[in-house]
């Protein structure tokens, strides 16, 4: 997708707005998966995951390709409309943000911080994206996409982080909701040369990625009911099903259960938060801790934005109801 040159010139531009990621090996996440680990630290970057890189890119590509716009409209489930709000408010433009109803209440109290207008809209993700791409129509207003290449590009800089400190990784997991975090990890490995096998983690209420992969064309689901609300997606993106279905090793399902407890993991082993979709490639990874056993093993933590009664169901024992 880039050279290392493209992916070194987004690094600059992220740089400026924020300080690289912590890429910590934990102890005792080592001893749970029984190998080395190396935990990239997403829920450290602004806004707390990793789609606040991919603001920074695409609106210093917008206001360049199009200054005409008075702002931006998009859909989201919080941590994409955090990244888009903060960057296109500091550049001066105006944020409309499209969340579905009974969305996370702290994910939206942020994105109001950030100064985003927040519109509540449908049942799910899919269906807040439908509105938010109608009222670009209306409006001069640029409809921020959940993949486009700019996003994709400054998003790839965890991976530019994370191979160039540790090019020696066996095998990275990442979260696959719209696609751009697998795919600028895809990526980020390619452009660096280096080794890692790259695989996909979805819910196992929504699996539209991996049922996409295994038939070979595109596979809408009927729900997309998980409390990983960043995998939360129905419908999957057409241009990163073809770059995933491609780089990707592997595309492994986590239950609801097994999210749950790699977030109580997270939390013993390193008192980090994990969310549910930045949990979910710990979860994953130790499902599969057997077949790893000897490698380097890479886990992306791509955001710790969980709602506080959220975390305390999980800490309980218990699975957030959705």
């Amino acid at each position: 997708m880039f050279t290392e040159k493209e992916l070194s010139e987004a690094q600059a531009l992220v740089a400026r707005q924020m300080s690289a990621t912590p890429a910590h090996d934990w102890p005792l996440l080592a001893q749970a998966l029984g190998t080395d680990v190396v935990v990239k630290h997403e829920n450290h970057a602004p806004t707390g995951a990793f789609k606040v890189r991919g603001g920074i890119t695409f609106i210093d590509w917008l206001k360049r390709a199009h200054p005409e716009m008075r702002g931006v409209v998009t859909a989201t489930r919080g941590n994409h409309g955090q990244s888009q709000a903060r960057a296109a408010v500091a550049a001066g433009l105006e944020a409309h943000i499209v969340v579905p109803h009974g969305n996370s209440v702290e994910k939206n109290a942020a994105m109001r911080a950030y100064g985003a207008n927040l519109i509540e809209h449908g049942d799910d993700f899919d269906t807040a994206r439908e509105l938010a791409m109608e009222m670009a129509e209306t409006q001069p207003l640029y409809p921020v996409p959940p993949f486009h290449k700019e996003l994709v590009r400054g998003v790839s800089t965890y991976g530019y982080e994370l191979f160039s400190e540790h090019p020696d990784l066996d095998v990275v997991y990442v979260p696959i909701g719209c696609g751009s975090g697998i795919c600028g990890t895809i990526a980020a490995r390619d452009a660096l040369g280096a080794r890692a096998r790259i695989v996909g983690v979805v819910s196992e209420h929504a699996q539209t990625a991996k049922l996409s992969v295994e038939s070979g064309a595109m596979v809408e689901t009927d729900s997309a009911r998980t409390f990983a609300d960043g995998m939360a997606v129905r419908v999957p993106v057409a241009a990163a099903l073809e770059i995933y279905s491609e780089g990707a090793d592997h595309i492994g399902t986590v239950t609801e259960e097994e999210i749950a407890e790699a977030i109580r993991l997270y939390f013993r082993a390193t008192h980090n938060l994990a969310e549910g979709a930045g949990a979910a490639p710990l979860a994953l990874a130790m499902k599969e801790k057997e077949q790893n056993a000897g490698l380097k093993v890479g886990v992306i933590l791509s955001g710790g934005n969980i709602d506080t009664a959220w975390f305390s169901t999980v800490l309980q024992g218990q699975v957030p109801p959705v």
